[in-house]
């Protein structure tokens, strides 16, 4: 029954279709063939099987380490500089002496715009301490470029002010109404003067009893001031001159709207505005049409002493402001996403879309004052650049990262203050070596990419608003030029304002 059966199957397999891709008798060769073809087929068909589960197991271990790289170099751009303990410090020395009812007076103009005057008040308040004088509240400029009619209760609380400075300096809202007729000596004092200077000023005090002074700005020293005249200038700066309350409240508006829409955001102060372009001479990629305007401009402004000025000189010494384009490049060099929420701190900028494009095409995450509050909120500010300016001036405080285009005084006041709030990131553009790589990257010696980006971070890996001490003069400059070659004690009050309780930081 057996064989007959297994003849039967072995006469039906040699009959079926399937007979004639069947060798009559496996070779030793075949078999090894078949063998091989077989394994190939069960490697392929495993893994076939299980290349989503080995996808699956395998993604994990590169994918989460290179999502965890990227989220610390993301982190790492919005981290603040390691700040060594340092924290803010103005409490008056036991040797000062609280401030005495004087019956001579400083009455003061103002110059410039906010930041200017607002430096310029704080300088005042230490000149008055040293002439042992009362201080009237000073009036604002209203003749400069913005035209701004505010008086300083419109800018600042005027109580405040006078109230929180009252254990170092009486100030008064006006001149007491008998000595408003009263002969005055008129004053220029000498920009960055001593304290001697202005002790030695004193003596007007025995002919007059009123002193009017022209011009508050850059009135005192960097350095070389007594401790105490050093942080009475940062209570006046940082304490005393708050901004008024409908500024405050609507700053503090604008603050929460830009936490609303991305939580972190950029204050970038672009100062490509037509007054500081046509001042500083500067027309790269501007047209010839614009490049005139700014020369008439600049012609027609009596106090702008410099006409002439090369503006390629200017660009190549790093003396213009970045221009939009140029600053969408540094952004995406630093490793900023173009997702990155950017607020403007500037004013009406030049040529408007047109040239603020070239920034927009790379970073259209940008915002202005406008786009974040309605017509109503804004316009009783509109008419008044300074406090526009005041809001811009918060927002930037309160930003996590702040960038100037131009070091100009907002700049270097939002970076002093900034310091002094603990140090806060503040990316200064290398503008000089950075016109350098520009131009290279016109002309194709160099194209964006990750080395261009190693490039440009490692020429800021220090200008990010660490702790350092104060620059002096530029080497070679005598005389009192040298004053103006120093860095401003505004833009950085440390060690004076800015002190630690821990030892070891010589480094710094």
């Amino acid at each position: 029954m057996v064989n007959k059966s297994g003849g039967r199957l072995s006469s039906d397999i040699r009959s079926s279709p399937l007979s004639k891709f069947l060798p009559k008798k496996l070779s030793p060769y075949s078999i090894t063939a078949y063998i091989i073809i077989i394994f190939g087929l069960s490697i392929f068909i495993f893994f076939f099987y299980t290349r989503d589960n080995l996808e699956d197991e395998q993604k994990p271990l590169w994918f989460e380490a290179s999502q965890s790289q990227q989220m610390l170099d993301k982190q790492h751009l919005w981290d603040a500089p390691f700040s060594y303990g340092l924290h803010p410090c103005v409490k008056p020395t036991s040797r000062y002496q609280g401030a005495s009812d004087w019956d001579r007076f400083i009455t003061v103009r103002s110059n410039g715009g906010l930041n200017q005057m607002r430096t310029g008040i704080s300088d005042m308040v230490a000149v008055a301490r040293i002439m042992n004088a009362t201080l009237v509240i000073p009036r604002l400029d209203k003749l400069s470029f913005w035209q701004d009619s505010s008086i300083f209760s419109d800018i600042f609380d005027e109580i405040h002010f006078i109230t929180s400075l009252r254990g170092d300096v009486k100030i008064v809202k006006e001149l007491p109404k008998e000595l408003e007729s009263v002969p005055r000596a008129r004053k220029h004092f000498t920009s960055w003067s001593s304290m001697s200077y202005y002790e030695e000023m004193t003596r007007l005090w025995k002919e007059y009893q009123v002193v009017s002074v022209a011009k508050s700005d850059s009135r005192l020293a960097n350095n070389d001031l007594p401790l105490d005249i050093q942080r009475l200038r940062c209570r006046a700066l940082y304490h005393a001159l708050r901004f008024s309350p409908p500024i405050e409240n609507l700053a503090k508006k604008l603050v929460e709207q830009l936490r609303s829409r991305g939580g972190k955001y950029i204050a970038l102060h672009l100062r490509y505005e037509k007054d500081m372009l046509s001042f500083t001479g500067c027309t790269y990629g501007l047209t010839d049409e614009e490049s005139e305007e700014l020369r008439i401009m600049r012609e027609n402004t009596r106090h702008w002493k410099l006409k002439k000025i090369n503006s390629t000189e200017q660009r190549v010494g790093g003396f213009c402001p970045l221009t939009p384009k140029e600053i969408g490049i540094l952004l995406k060099a630093l490793g900023f996403p173009p997702s990155t929420l950017i607020y403007i701190a500037a004013g009406e900028i030049y040529g408007g879309n047109t040239h603020l494009f070239e920034l927009m095409s790379r970073f259209p995450n940008l915002v202005f004052k406008d786009t974040l509050a309605n017509e109503v909120e804004l316009e009783p500010f509109l008419a008044h650049a300074s406090q526009t300016a005041a809001l811009d001036y918060i927002i930037s405080i309160e930003s996590d990262v702040f960038i100037p285009s131009y070091s100009g005084n907002m700049a270097r006041a939002v970076e002093g203050h900034r310091r002094f709030l603990g140090h806060r990131k503040t990316i200064t553009p290398d503008r000089k070596n950075l016109v350098e790589v520009f131009d290279k990257l016109e002309n194709g010696q160099l194209k964006e990419g990750s080395s261009f980006s190693y490039l440009v971070q490692q020429m800021h890996e220090n200008r990010q608003g660490a702790p350092r001490k104060r620059l002096g003069p530029q080497p070679g400059i005598k005389g009192r030029a040298r004053f103006r070659t120093e860095e401003s004690f505004y833009e950085n009050p440390y060690p004076e304002c800015i002190c630690s309780s821990r030892k070891g930081l010589q480094a710094i």
